[in-house]
């Protein structure tokens, strides 16, 4: 059993392995405070044959027991994973799966239970740093290791993994994730937070990661086992050949500027090139690597035009939003809605307005709580042309449906708004940037239903193509360039400042040079898109639909609460059965109608 401890801004954190999950490559008990997280990370005995991608699953649980809390519902025991559970699920894995070597073929199963939680220090960021700390211990071969920290802003000065109490004084919310020498992964929300506000908070976030990274080294050296051999990548034999083969038909497939066109032209490229190498002996039975090597050849030819040409698939110059159209109001009996399209991908965006009645309540570790906002993303496989079943919201919906939240919640109305709001975006074709076209939607539509939002928001995904020291930078990324590309960095916000960001990596790190020039042409590229927004309708509607309902609120004087509810509650009664009105009483003498 090894153990170590420091002090980590104000609070004991400790990371012990050894004594729980014996019989798993890796496992480590995380704690900080009273927030304890237990985190395995096991492989299997040998490669998964006939898979050309890193088979990892990442699951993160929270037992109610860790807050002293028994289950809602029927069966009194934790069921399906929750909203928060998948989002703390993906934090992990997305910083993680880059680490792994590229020929790495061994299903894979983190797993981070959270067993005690002392409602001040959040377990998510542990999660992260126990599933590193657990397979830099282990036999499964990774880079580096990699730590997370949450950072806040208080009155202006930066904390690091803030209290719950802190956070609600913070005007800024960013995970951010990093190895010793880069960023490789942020999320969070901001209060329309300045761009270079954002950079000082990611180069605090990389220096508080650092006693973390050596925390897991000095670990190793007391615990660690022995990495598992990893085939080394070879050069591809069929590379030269193929390309030859191809060459002058995939410049002509590549100048077709519609993806679907395009996609068809690949297609008949691929099928022709297997049907010109099926009958020589040389190539039997490499139908798959031969399949692989041509969608190797294509992404690179495209990478080499974007970094080396300065040409996109599309033509557009790197910092060029594609064409945007919008149609507000195109839903009759809807309280609001917006279609929006920007190049080949379009959401159609619905806000629906409700009652306190209508409030989801969430029952979670922190305690019950209650939302007056709701934002839903749906991706049906028709929108980029498959057939897939379809049953409940997965987890790239959830996630992406909790960034637009984000983006939107900081400019919704205060107060005296008695509604509940939900937005549904229903994304109709999709060629990349889905997410951020549902912020653009998701306004579109709360200002068609009459919601008096405090300014308007739009988002726009970022992405980067590096070779060596040279990089390009890509506004309004397509969905091949962020396929092909090193970086989705995706931005939203008003005119002011940013609310939301996530950003993904698929290489090692990126510089501070490229994050400021991503921020700074996404900022360019949002207020392109809001000033298209802008001429689309300039105010929300002063009028709502005629099919939403109408809500009045009033204030009374305490004392007179027992009059209007009357003995027994017989006057209130009264009241609704006659006018068909609901009527609602609060302590406070606020009455809602």
């Amino acid at each position: 059993m090894k153990k170590i401890s420091i002090d980590f801004h104000g609070r004991p954190l400790s990371v012990e392995t050894g004594k729980l999950g014996k019989q798993a490559n890796g496992a480590v008990v995380v704690q900080y405070g009273d927030t304890v997280v237990f985190v395995t990370a096991v492989c299997s005995p040998k490669d998964s044959e006939n898979k050309s991608f890193l088979p990892l699953s990442v699951d993160y649980f929270e037992r109610f027991s860790a807050a002293g809390k028994i289950p809602g519902g029927f069966f009194k025991r934790e069921g399906r994973q929750t909203e928060r559970e998948v989002l703390a699920s993906r934090l992990t894995d997305r910083p993680i799966r880059p680490l792994f070597p590229k020929t790495y073929r061994r299903d894979t199963q983190i797993v981070a239970t959270v067993f005690s939680y002392d409602k001040q220090n959040e377990p998510d960021v542990l999660a992260l740093l126990g599933a590193s700390a657990a397979l830099h211990l282990s036999e499964i071969p990774i880079a580096e290791p990699v730590a997370a920290v949450r950072i806040g802003r208080v009155e202006g000065k930066w904390k690091c993994n803030p209290t719950i109490s802190e956070m609600e004084e913070s005007d800024i919310d960013l995970t951010i994730a990093c190895t010793k020498d880069a960023v490789v992964m942020v999320e969070g929300e901001a209060k329309e937070a300045k761009e270079e506000d954002l950079l000082e908070a990611l180069r605090f976030g990389f220096d508080a990661c650092q006693p973390l990274i050596t925390l897991q080294e000095d670990l190793r050296k007391a615990a660690g086992k022995e990495k598992l051999p990893v085939a080394e990548a070879v050069e591809n034999p069929l590379l030269d050949k193929i390309k030859a083969m191809v060459a002058s038909d995939l410049e002509g497939a590549l100048k077709i500027k519609e993806k679907m066109p395009r996609y068809k032209k690949l297609g008949e490229l691929k099928q022709a090139l297997l049907k010109q190498l099926k009958d020589n002996p040389e190539y039997e039975n490499l139908e798959g690597e031969i399949s692989e090597t041509f969608s190797q050849i294509v992404s690179s030819e495209i990478r080499n035009r974007i970094v080396k040409q300065d040409q996109r698939i599309d033509e557009r110059a790197s910092n060029t939003v594609r064409p945007i159209s919008i149609e507000i109001g195109l839903l009759p009996r809807t309280h609001g809605s917006a279609l929006f399209t920007r190049g080949e991908t379009q959401a159609l965006v619905t806000t629906t307005l409700g009652t306190s009645d209508d409030e989801q309540i969430i029952d979670a570790l922190q305690g019950e709580s209650r939302s007056k906002f709701m934002l839903h993303y749906n991706f049906p496989p028709f929108s980029v042309g498959e057939v897939k079943p379809m049953r409940g919201p997965a987890r790239r919906e959830i996630g992406h449906g909790v960034l637009a939240h984000k983006a939107i919640k900081k400019v919704l109305p205060e107060g005296d708004f008695p509604y509940t709001i939900r937005i549904i975006s229903d994304v109709l074709e999709s060629h990349g940037s889905s997410s951020m076209a549902t912020v653009c939607g998701a306004t579109l539509s709360l200002m068609d239903a009459g919601v008096p939002i405090k300014s308007p928001v739009a988002g726009i995904a970022m992405g980067l193509i590096k070779e060596g020291d040279k990089f390009t930078v890509l506004s309004d990324i397509s969905g091949d360039e962020d396929h092909i590309g090193d970086m989705d960095f995706k931005v939203a916000g008003t005119k002011d400042g940013v609310t939301a960001v996530q950003m993904d990596i698929k290489i090692s790190g990126i510089s501070w040079d490229i994050f400021a020039q991503a921020l700074k042409q996404a900022r360019e590229g949002r207020l392109h898109i809001l000033d298209k927004m802008n001429q689309a309708i300039a105010e929300p509607n002063k009028a709502m639909s005629e099919f939403a309902p109408r809500i009045e609120t009033i204030q009374v004087k305490q004392d007179k609460i027992r009059e209007i509810i009357g003995p027994g509650g017989k006057m209130i009664r009264s009241i609704v059965e006659k006018t068909g009105a609901k009527v609602d009483i609060e302590d406070s003498g606020i009455v809602t109608i």
